[in-house]
């Protein structure tokens, strides 16, 4: 079992553009805010971000009071904690996260002492994406021949992340290449954290097991649907390569037999270099790429930027870091049938 290797991920240059953007969704309201008063007696969980805070909330339906650390609308990378939130980590019956994602939030739950403490990286496999640099493909097999993908988002420790042939935004997960932790984004790894983090459940609060064992069965059962739905609905495209400013989908595209173009920068935000915007035409044409994409909780400006010099589309796949109003779905399960029907219109699938 592969178990993240963390390190610090946020350099400071690529922290100002997500600031602005938590502001502005400061005003959204998380449903698990009310976890923060009388929780009359539930299970007090403290999720690190939106797909633990899903899987907590799912799973630990009625018997559980989740508080998520991340609010709606603030890139989870970004996040800074406050003194409150440190103390309600320690106050919290069941702590679950996924190690590498957010250092912060790694170094104030290692202190808090909290016994019921579930990684969620250690309940499936991980696997190094982002081996591969502008003009080097040791791709492997069923990513294609770049799965620069995640050499974009996570790139080596100690890179200066500003070159046209960078590979890092400063988001460093793991040894060279980087463990990857999107793991929520491949529905049948996303299967496998649940049926984990249900077991943990029912070990920290035996009394409802039954309960957290009903749940984690109902839960399997809608991500068996959803692989189902993306293996038939991707099965025969025209094209199996997509192009995406936040490399995040290295393991969908994985599982599904796609390919997945990363632009080059030091986050989701930056401007690619000419030699990247060049690189991309050459592979849109070969490939017959369509659509550049875009995510939710970051501007569009790179993806405008490159689909006007190069004559593709533009579309939004979301990395499902968290729900705001501007989500193409009310939930996980949701967002994720809005992304299945992107790619099928991007990659022309039937």
């Amino acid at each position: 079992m592969t178990v993240m290797n963390v390190r610090r991920l946020i350099p400071t240059t690529a922290v100002a553009g997500a600031v602005v953007l938590g502001l502005t969704a400061l005003s959204a309201c998380s449903t698990s805010d009310a976890a923060d008063g009388g929780d009359g007696g539930k299970l007090k969980v403290t999720a690190s971000f939106y797909p633990m805070q899903f899987l907590a909330e799912r799973i630990g339906g009625e018997h559980v009071a989740v508080t998520s650390l991340t609010k709606p609308g603030v890139e989870p990378h970004d996040l800074e904690l406050t003194p409150r939130q440190i103390g309600s980590i320690s106050e919290s019956d069941y702590v679950l996260y996924l190690k590498g994602v957010q250092p912060v939030v790694d170094e104030a739950i290692k202190q808090s002492g909290v016994k019921n403490t579930v990684d969620a990286a250690t309940l499936t496999t991980l696997e190094n994406h982002g081996s591969e640099v502008s003009g080097h493909d040791h791709s492997h097999e069923g990513e294609g021949e770049g799965e620069e993908a995640h050499a974009d988002e996570h790139g080596h420790e100690g890179e200066e992340a500003h070159g046209e042939h960078s590979e890092g935004d400063g988001h460093n997960h793991g040894e060279e290449g980087g463990a990857d932790p999107h793991i929520w984004l491949d529905p049948v790894k996303y299967a496998e954290v649940a049926k984990g983090v249900g077991k943990s459940l029912e070990k920290a609060d035996p009394d409802h097991a039954a309960a957290y064992r009903k749940n984690t069965d109902a839960l399997v059962a809608d991500l068996g649907e959803l692989d189902t739905a993306y293996e038939t609905g991707l099965k025969d495209p025209a094209t199996r390569t997509f192009i995406t400013t936040h490399s995040a989908f290295g393991y969908l595209a994985e599982r599904y037999g796609l390919t997945q173009q990363g632009i080059a920068g030091i986050d989701p935000e930056a401007e690619p270099s000419p030699a990247r915007i060049q690189e991309i035409h050459t592979i849109a044409e070969k490939e017959k790429a369509t659509t550049v994409f875009f995510e939710t909780l970051a501007s569009d400006r790179t993806a405008k930027t490159l689909a006007k010099d190069t004559g593709l589309k533009t579309g939004v796949l979301d990395p499902l870091e968290g729900i705001t109003d501007r989500s193409r779905g009310a939930d996980y399960i949701e967002v994720m049938e809005s992304n299945l029907a992107a790619l099928k219109k991007a990659l022309g699938a039937k």
